[in-house]
């Protein structure tokens, strides 16, 4: 997850994002372009909340052990709220997510850390590219889906944790950016192009994006939406002390 400072600023539309869910969700495409949304975000909070109780395994002290464990504890509740959403919109869970559960998993099957500070880079290389992308997305929602998306983007505290650890291992070891760098490029490739792929897949996702649930959002904007969140990772990776 990101800092406010460090996102990059999405572009702002009218239209359905001036309408609350009962009005907007009459359009059946654009309801199906909600749950699919919702059921990726389900999804990776509750891969989020796996993968960080993985990465306390490997961690060096008790007190981080501890500080990964709340974290993964508040990506669990982000969760439960977006499934909790989810059947209050008459949609199933479970279904919302499926779709979604093979891409992600490749994703960190291909991402798979070796070490705690790899762990590290890509939970916040990772999870702030993906909040890049819902935070873009959510700029085309009605205010109440809007609403709880920034709610569940909410940084857990892992941004500053991971600051913190990977830049005084960069002091104590120097040679240790040269490979992180390495890797958290890599990630980078691999996210975009998992965001690039959820919005290929699902119809109704990218309809929201290119046109057609509500005006002006083309694919020129869609180029324009990859570059800035390609420049915000470049900040992240500044504030690492990691050249991007």
């Amino acid at each position: 997850m990101e800092t406010p400072e460090e996102t990059a600023e999405p572009a702002r539309h009218t239209g359905i994002a001036a309408e609350d869910w009962e009005r907007a969700s009459t359009d059946p495409q654009y309801r199906a372009a909600v749950v699919d949304l919702l059921g990726a975000l389900a999804y990776g909070e509750l891969a989020a909340f796996e993968r960080l109780a993985e990465d306390a395994k490997l961690a060096p002290s008790l007190e981080d052990k501890a500080e990964l464990a709340k974290m993964a504890s508040a990506e669990f509740g982000h969760f439960e709220r977006l499934r909790d959403r989810l059947a209050a919109i008459d949609a199933e869970p479970t279904a919302a997510m499926e779709p979604f559960a093979a891409a992600l998993e490749e994703f960190h099957r291909q991402t798979a850390p070796s070490d705690w500070l790899e762990g590290l880079v890509k939970a916040y290389v990772g999870d702030s590219i993906a909040s890049d992308f819902y935070r873009e997305v959510a700029s085309r929602l009605d205010s109440d889906t809007r609403a709880l998306v920034l709610q569940v983007l909410d940084d857990t505290g892992h941004a500053s944790f991971a600051v913190e650890k990977v830049r005084a291992a960069i002091e104590a070891e120097p040679r240790v950016g040269g490979r992180l760098a390495l890797w958290a490029r890599r990630l980078m490739g691999e996210a975009l192009s998992q965001a690039q792929r959820v919005v290929a897949e699902r119809d109704a996702l990218s309809t929201m994006l290119v046109g057609g649930l509500a005006d002006g959002f083309d694919l020129a904007e869609v180029g324009r939406m990859f570059s800035r969140i390609t420049e915000a990772h470049t900040k992240r990776m500044a504030a690492l002390g990691l050249a991007a």
